[in-house]
C-alpha cells in the first residue's frame, strides 16, 4: 500500500518513486486534485476517482478509507494518489491510522506541494534572503464543527515572513478579516494562484485588502487556489518564465489519433499551450489480414516497396514479425517513403529508406520514382483503405506492375467525447490543428459551418485545400509534413 503525492498538477512533476508505485499496483484510488493523466503509468490497474467537484460525487473520508482497506485485505497492491504532498493538508494521518489498525503495511511517497511549486511556476519564491527568511503554510478551511479556531491569527499577522493560505476560497472573507483585524497592513502584497503548474495557470496580484473581492463566486476563480501573502510576491514579474513562453495562454485542439498525438502535444505544451486532445480519426488493423499475408508471402517477387505513411510501416512490419518472419524478407526490395516521419518510423525497425522526396507528399514521391532509371518493375504499395491513388496509378501509367494492400484503416470519429465538450465549454479555442483531409472533414462535421473564433493550422497544402473547400479559413500551413513544421507555422503566425 502506497500513499503517493501527485504534485501540484503537471503530470511531469510526479516523482520517480511515485511512478514506480503506479506501474506496480493493482488499484489506484485518486482524488480530484491529482492529475488523471498520471494514470497512464498504471494501465494494468483498476482506477477509481474518489471525488472531483462538478464531475463525480465526492467520497467521504471514511468511504475512501474503507475502500482502501477492502482492496488491501484482498491482497491487491493499492496506490492512494493524492494531490500535492501527502503530508500537507491531505488528511493522510487518518488513512495511516486506519491502515495501522488493520495491520496493513504502507509507505508514503512525497509530492511537490503547491506552495513550493509557486516559486518555480509563478516566479514567487516563498523564501528570500533579503525579504522573507520564514514561511508558514496555513489552512484557510479548518475542520467543520470546531468551536474555535486553532489558528492564532494575531501571531500570523505578525509573522516575519511569507504566509501561504491553502483552501481559502470559500472562507476568504473570514481569514482576510482576521489578518486585517489583527493588524496586518491592508497594503501587504499578495498573489492569488490558481491551478499552479498547469497550462491554464492563473495569477492575480493585489493587496491583502483586495483578496476577498477577487475570490467571489462571480469571479469564477475557483479551487484549486493558494494565496501567497508577503513581499516575495513582488518578485513575480522578474522571475516569471512560465507566462512568457510563446504559446502561453493559447488553447489548441489537437486532432491526431490518440496514440500518435504525444509528440505534437509535448511540443505545444512545452511552448506554453493548453492542449486539448480529441482524435478525429482512429487507426485500426484491417478487418481481414489475408491480402497483407499473401503479399508478405510474395515479397521476394517485388523489387520495390512503397510506404505512404508511418502507420503503414508499423502495421505491415509488425504483421510480418507476428507471422514469425523477419526483415530478411525485404532484402531484395528497395524502399520508398513519403516523408521524413515515415522514414523515421522505418528507422525504428533498423531499416533505411532508399528514396525520400524533398517535398513530403505523394506527388513528390511519384516524381522521385518517375525519375529512376531503370524504373521499378514490380512495386508493392502499402496504404490505408482510403486516400489518393497518386503513386499507384502514376507508376502503372509508367508501366510498372503495382500491387496495393491495405495494412491499416482510418475510422472516422463522428463526435467529440464528453470530456472534450466539457473542456471546450470552460475555455475558448485559439487554434485547431488538422493533419489530413479526412481529419479536416471530421472536425468540420463536429462544428459545422460555425467554426469557433479560432485559427486553423494544417499539415500540408492538400489539407489546406480541403479546409478551404469546406468553407473555413486556413491561417498556417506547415512547410513540410512534420509535426515540428506544423508547430513552427503556428509560432510564426503568433509572432506576427
Amino acid at each position: 500500500m502506497a500513499l503517493v503525492g501527485a504534485g501540484p498538477g503537471h503530470p511531469g512533476l510526479l516523482t520517480l518513486r511515485g511512478q514506480q508505485c503506479l506501474q506496480e499496483c493493482d488499484v489506484v484510488l485518486y482524488d480530484g486534485l491529482s492529475n488523471a493523466e498520471m494514470l497512464v503509468h498504471a494501465p494494468q490497474a483498476e482506477h477509481t476517482c474518489v471525488g472531483k467537484h462538478g464531475q463525480t460525487r465526492i467520497w467521504k473520508q471514511q468511504e475512501i478509507i474503507d475502500e482502501t482497506i477492502r482492496h488491501a485485505k484482498a491482497g491487491k497492491r493499492v496506490v492512494r494518489l493524492k494531490g500535492g504532498d501527502p503530508a500537507v493538508f491531505a488528511r493522510t494521518s487518518e488513512e495511516v491510522n486506519a491502515l495501522k489498525a488493520e495491520g496493513i503495511p504502507f509507505e508514503i511517497v512525497p509530492g511537490i506541494t503547491a506552495a513550493l511549486a509557486a516559486g518555480s511556476f509563478a516566479g514567487i519564491p516563498i523564501t528570500h534572503r533579503g525579504i522573507a527568511s520564514a514561511v508558514a503554510l496555513v489552512t484557510g478551511h479548518e475542520e467543520p464543527g470546531k468551536t474555535e479556531s486553532d489558528l492564532d491569527w494575531p501571531a500570523l499577522a505578525r509573522f516575519p515572513g511569507t504566509l501561504v493560505i491553502y483552501m481559502g476560497v470559500t472562507t476568504v472573507k473570514q481569514w482576510t478579516d482576521a489578518l486585517l483585524s489583527a493588524g496586518k497592513d491592508p497594503a501587504t502584497p499578495c498573489a492569488i494562484l490558481r491551478r499552479c503548474s498547469l497550462p491554464d495557470q492563473q495569477k492575480i496580484q493585489c493587496r491583502l485588502a483586495e483578496v476577498a473581492g477577487h475570490l467571489t463566486p462571480a469571479s469564477k476563480f475557483r479551487p484549486p487556489v493558494i494565496t501567497i501573502v508577503g513581499d516575495v510576491t513582488g518578485l513575480s514579474d522578474s522571475m516569471d518564465w512560465f507566462s512568457r513562453r510563446p504559446l502561453s495562454g493559447k488553447s489548441i485542439l489537437v486532432t491526431r489519433p490518440k496514440d500518435q498525438a504525444d509528440g505534437l502535444v509535448a511540443s505545444l505544451s512545452e511552448l506554453g499551450a493548453n492542449v486539448v486532445v480529441q482524435p478525429a480519426i482512429e487507426i485500426s488493423p484491417p478487418d481481414d489480414w489475408s491480402d497483407v499475408d499473401d503479399a508478405i508471402d510474395q515479397l521476394p517477387t517485388f523489387d520495390s516497396l512503397v510506404f505512404t505513411s508511418r502507420n503503414g510501416v508499423q502495421f505491415f512490419l509488425d504483421r510480418l514479425l507476428v507471422r514469425g518472419q523477419d526483415l530478411r524478407c525485404l532484402a531484395g526490395a528497395k524502399i520508398a517513403v513519403v516523408g521524413e516521419a515515415t522514414a523515421a518510423a522505418l528507422a525504428k525497425y533498423h531499416m533505411r529508406a532508399d528514396w525520400v522526396p524533398d517535398v513530403f507528399d505523394a506527388d513528390a514521391l511519384l516524381e522521385t520514382l518517375s525519375s529512376l532509371n531503370p524504373l521499378p518493375s514490380k512495386t508493392l504499395v502499402v496504404r490505408t483503405q482510403r486516400g489518393r491513388d497518386v503513386i499507384a496509378n502514376g507508376l502503372r501509367d509508367l508501366g510498372t506492375t503495382v500491387r496495393e494492400i491495405v495494412a491499416y484503416q482510418n475510422r472516422d470519429v463522428t463526435a467529440m467525447d464528453e470530456g472534450t465538450l466539457a473542456k471546450l465549454k470552460d475555455q475558448s479555442l485559439d487554434w485547431i490543428t488538422l493533419t489530413s483531409p479526412a481529419t479536416a472533414r471530421n472536425v468540420h462535421r463536429w462544428f459545422g459551418d460555425e467554426l469557433p473564433s479560432c485559427k486553423v493550422a494544417v499539415i500540408s497544402p492538400l489539407t489546406a485545400e480541403t479546409v478551404r473547400e469546406l468553407g473555413w479559413r486556413v491561417d498556417a500551413v506547415a512547410q513540410s509534413a512534420t509535426m515540428e513544421s506544423l508547430v513552427q507555422a503556428i509560432l510564426e503566425v503568433e509572432a506576427t
